[in-house]
């Protein structure tokens, strides 16, 4: 290359969404954040919606700065999964995405499995069951799909705005449960029989594709050329963070994408549709270069994050370094609780719902910030521990060491209970594992030499260090850990959760 490749990686989270140049070159491989902005979704007479338009124009914002700055060899976006936009004939947004978070999905699931069969949609889809899944939001739109032309998911929204082009991503595609996992095609019989019109699923593409070049208009707004390529990655923001994972042998390690929801599995080549699997509620999405992410969908930082807020809200100064350096010296495992439960999905009061399940279970409840904190950590770490093993043991494959990539392994706290639970090493970083899985699908398509992920993986070891927390660096056993996950068993009765260790 007679200069590093230079592209720019627009990943939106639930929470914030940044706008990255990441620089590319043999040997080299790094990132500058040129905008950084906080999102989250809106009620907007009573529905929560994403501010999209507030989101484009942040994006724009960023891609402006990154054009000031040098050459722009390309762009990628990536984000959270699910949502979508729906455009009428014209190409008009008939409205903001709702946010799988609003309520409207409740009921529905149960609605639809009993038209379709929870075994037979497993068997197509391979896809965990979360009440907000895009076939769940489809069906209940009601008249809404009449009006409908095109469904888009977030980030193909807004690569149509950047380009006029229209298409679906595959790895984002596959967390619809409108894909059929084998075929890697539209489950076009399943969508029938939900009724979900077949024309408002656009044509698929694949993580590496160009979707075509900036429109004229946005060229010039942004400073860039109109032959400016808009490059397809895993636009799944988790399919993007596994690209940058730093395996050095994939086959026995399992991986924590760690942000506002965690994702928890391992890298295949095919699904596991099993029954076990189905009954485990794992899922099976895709991966760049037709990989499957088999994971489960844990609750991740968003109660945290969502504790947090509140506090604030109610006028109180809280900073999550302080917090986060009290509960190191709670007693660990004192109260744990089921952070998969339907009732840490919506934003609210996190403490109010905890101390409402710890008595609930018996157990004491956090009296300080700091002990809600503990909690809350310590809940993570043992559903963590519980979806490594569910991984391992469905998948065939054995786990000596799990990675965390994102957001959360910043958190030193959690990286080491995590380490304790698990029985195994953890190495935390890289943190922005997302954006950089974005960049690297971007400059594979522009010409580096990057063949698969392996080598692209090779490259962030080579460029980016990572922390490694032992498991006994806790101090606690293993009898600890079986104890506390017996104190929410049965708050856990009838799902998927139960383990045998």
């Amino acid at each position: 290359m007679a200069r590093p490749l230079r592209v720019v990686a627009v990943d939106l989270g639930a929470t914030s969404g940044r706008v990255m140049v990441g620089r590319v070159a043999p040997g080299r491989l790094d990132l500058e954040e040129v905008h950084r902005f906080p999102n989250g979704p809106e009620d907007l007479d009573g529905t929560l919606r994403w501010p999209i338009e507030r989101i484009w124009a942040e994006m724009l914002a960023g891609l402006r700065k990154a054009a000031a700055g040098g050459p722009v060899d390309a762009i990628g976006i990536d984000s959270w999964a699910v949502d979508y936009g729906l455009l009428d004939s014209s190409g008009t947004l008939l409205g903001a995405p709702v946010c799988y978070r609003d309520s409207r999905t409740d009921g529905i699931r149960e609605r639809v499995v009993s038209r379709v069969g929870e075994a037979d949609l497993y068997a197509t889809t391979g896809l965990q069951q979360l009440p907000f899944n895009t076939l769940y939001q489809l069906a209940s739109e009601g008249s809404m799909l009449d009006r409908a032309e095109t469904m888009l998911l977030v980030p193909d929204l807004l690569a149509y705005w950047l380009t006029g082009e229209v298409g679906a991503e595959r790895t984002n595609a596959s967390t619809t449960q409108l894909y059929d996992v084998r075929s890697r095609d539209w489950a076009w019989g399943l969508a029938g029989n939900v009724g979900v019109p077949r024309r408002i699923l656009p044509a698929l593409r694949d993580p590496g594709a160009v979707i075509g070049t900036l429109l004229p208009a946005v060229a010039a707004e942004l400073g860039l050329t109109d032959a400016t390529p808009v490059v397809a990655v895993g636009s799944h923001d988790t399919a993007s963070a596994v690209v940058a994972v730093p395996f050095t042998d994939r086959s026995r390690a399992a991986y924590i994408s760690s942000g506002t929801w965690s994702l928890v599995g391992v890298e295949l080549d095919e699904p596991v549709l099993s029954e076990a699997a189905r009954k485990a509620d794992f899922t099976n999405e895709g991966g760049v270069d037709a990989t499957i992410r088999f994971l489960r969908n844990v609750s991740g930082l968003w109660v945290l994050s969502e504790a947090v807020r509140t506090w604030r809200s109610r006028g109180a100064s809280v900073e999550l370094a302080d917090v986060l350096a009290g509960a190191a010296d709670v007693h660990p495992l004192r109260s744990v609780v089921d952070l998969e439960a339907p009732a840490f999905l919506p934003p609210g009061d996190m403490e109010a719902r905890i101390a409402a399940a710890c008595e609930a279970s018996g157990q004491p409840v956090p009296r300080s910030r700091t002990e809600v904190v503990r909690c809350i950590l310590d809940s993570l770490a043992l559903a963590y521990r519980r979806a490594v093993k569910q991984a391992a043991g469905l998948s065939g494959r054995p786990v000596d060491v799990v990675h965390v990539v994102g957001g959360g392994s910043q958190n030193s706290l959690l990286c080491g209970l995590t380490a304790s639970a698990c029985g195994v090493p953890v190495l935390a970083g890289p943190v922005e594992a997302a954006a950089l899985g974005n960049v690297l699908v971007q400059v594979r398509t522009l010409g580096a030499r990057l063949p698969d992920p392996a080598a692209m993986r090779a490259l962030v070891r080579q460029t980016h260090a990572v922390v490694r927390y032992e498991s006994s660096a806790a101090g606690l056993g293993t009898d600890r850990w079986d104890a506390a996950e017996t104190r929410i068993a049965s708050s856990r009765s009838g799902r998927a959760e139960s383990v045998q260790w």
